[in-house]
Parts: structure tokens; sequence; C-alpha cells
């Protein structure tokens, strides 16, 4: 029996080892490697001029909403108030990833630093959350317009206004600094190459190689109720909306009905879909170019289309933007 001692003894050493080269692996990490965009120089500066254009739309139609809507005081008002905090975040979400890829494209490099990635992480899941979460205000802002015009001003005051905004931000916030604090306290012994453009929750998974499932699983289903909750309401709320539409006599009062909702389903079905697909898609699936594409669709391309499809089709936001613009006042 004795030979089973020092068997046992090198057994443990060689699991405690193990789990020392595990530790050691996550604490010596310094930076990431990005996806590499493109192989060829060409390519790589046609990614920077189209990520340009894309950032400097956003930049351009999301700044202009804001000062709009700061500036025009007939555009006080709830639905423009919930459109301005969008807007915060369609900035915010375009300045947190497009830069670095510009960066990376034009001097083709990939790596980033393991601080700035957390901080990266952070504030796509924070400014994402809280569009998510203003989606579902803006929602439940149409709802009360069409299926209950005469409480309007009651359910939709300033206060409350302010409190569902804040409400929005502070969920975001939390949901974000979970997950942040996290992911980066997991131990990381699968390299540091990451299939993304930028520092995202899948792609930091999968350099992971911890045990603990049990609190991931418990931020997951934490999230997942929230959210789905929000999908659900969503839901209910437009049920109403369309049985109250309905209900109207007259075509032109469905249609303008209507043009209020649309504009805002499309976006929230875009962003939805492709965040679904990017964060629920079975790993079996993954590759470069599946990752890729769904994440560009839901963090790059909503911030420079969202001005465009809610705010520019207004004629009362074109008003104040041209005023804006040129500097006269005009009557409304």
């Amino acid at each position: 029996m004795r030979w089973l001692v020092p068997a046992c003894k090198c057994l443990h050493s060689t699991a405690h080892d193990a789990q020392s080269e595990e530790m050691s692996n996550s604490s010596s990490i310094s930076h990431f490697l990005l996806l590499a965009l493109a192989d060829t120089r060409q390519l790589q500066l046609l990614h920077f001029c189209l990520f340009l254009g894309i950032s400097l739309a956003a930049l351009l139609g999301n700044g202009l909403i804001i000062s709009a809507v700061a500036c025009g005081h007939h555009l006080h008002s709830p639905m423009f108030f919930f459109l301005l905090n969008l807007a915060l975040t369609d900035l915010g979400s375009i300045l947190t990833t497009v830069p670095k890829a510009m960066h990376n494209s034009l001097w083709d490099t990939r790596p980033i630093s393991y601080e700035r990635c957390a901080a990266q992480l952070f504030l796509i899941v924070f400014f994402l959350g809280a569009e998510y979460f203003l989606l579902t205000i803006m929602c439940y802002d149409r709802y009360v317009s069409i299926c209950k015009p005469l409480h309007y001003g009651t359910l939709l005051g300033s206060r409350a206004c302010a409190h569902m905004a804040e409400a929005a931000w502070a969920s975001a916030f939390l949901t974000a600094l979970l997950h942040t604090a996290n992911k980066f306290s997991l131990p990381l012994c699968h390299g540091n190459v990451l299939g993304q453009f930028f520092c995202e929750i899948p792609q930091i998974l999968k350099l992971s190689c911890s045990k603990s499932y049990l609190r991931e699983l418990g931020l997951v289903v934490l999230s997942a109720s929230l959210y789905f909750g929000c999908f659900v309401f969503m839901v209910f709320s437009y049920v109403q909306i369309f049985r109250a539409v309905l209900r109207i006599s007259s075509e032109q009062g469905q249609h303008k009905a209507f043009s209020t909702c649309l504009p805002h389903l499309a976006v929230l079905s875009l962003f939805l879909s492709t965040g679904t697909f990017a964060y629920l898609k079975p790993p079996s699936i993954s590759s470069p170019s599946l990752d890729l594409a769904p994440s560009v669709l839901y963090s790059v391309v909503p911030p420079a289309l969202n001005p465009l499809i809610y705010s520019l089709r207004n004629q009362k936001v074109k008003s104040a933007v041209w005023t804006l613009i040129t500097g006269r006042f005009q009557k409304h």
C-alpha cells in the first residue's frame, strides 16, 4: 500500500500545478487580439471608409436630433424626450465600438488592452441595454397615445417620463456592471484571440475555462427574465395598438396611426433579431462571418438609421433641424 502514497501526492501535485497554470494564464493576459476585418490592405481601407461614413452619419443625425429637441421648445413632449435619450444611447454605442475598429483597419493592428477591453464590454452592454429599455418605454408611449389618448397627459407627465428614463439608464448600468464584473473575474486559459471587432460577452466566455457555471447561470436567468419581460410587454402593447387602429373608421386615421408605429416596430425587430442571433446562436454554427454580420447590424447600423427612421420623417423635427442649421425661426 505504500506505493499509493507517492502516487496520490503526485496526482495532487499535478492537479495543483494545472490549477496554478490556469490562474497564471488568466492573470498573465495583458491584452486581447481583436478580429482582423480583412487580409489585404485595400479591403482594410475599404472597411475604414465604410465605418467612417457610418459613424459620421450617426454623429451628424443623432447630434442634430439632440440639439433640435433640446433647443426646440415645441418638441418638449414625451415622445421627443425619449427620442433624445435614444439618440444619446446611439452616440454612446457607435463611439464605443467604431473608433477602435477604424484605428485597427487603418493601422493594421489588432491588440486591445485588458482594461480597455473590460471598459468596452461594459459600455456596449450599458448603451445597448439602455436602448432596449428605451425602446420598451417608447412602445408604451405609442400604446398610451393610441389606446388611451385622453389619459396621455396624466400617464406620461414630465415627472413620470423622467422616472422611466432614469429607470432605463439605471437598469442598463446595473446589468452592464454585473456582466462585466462576472466575465472578467473568470479565469481565461484559451488564449487571448477574440473572434469579433470589439469586446463582446460571447467572445470572452469562449476564452474562459471556469467551472463555476452556477454564477453565470444565475446572471443569465436574471438578465433573460428582465429582457423577456420587456419583450412580452412590447408584444402585448402592439397587439392592443393594432386592435385599436383597426377599429378606427377612417383610412386616413389608420394610416396616421400606423405611420407612427411601423418605424419603431421595424427598428425594434432588426435590433432584437440580430442581437438574439448574436448572443443565442448555437456554438456549432459559429464562424467569423456569422459572428461579425449580426454584431455590425445591432451595434453599428441602428445608430445611423434611427435618426432617419424615427425623427427625420417627422415634420416637426425637420423644421426644428432646419431652424437649427439656418439660425432662422420659423412658424409652425
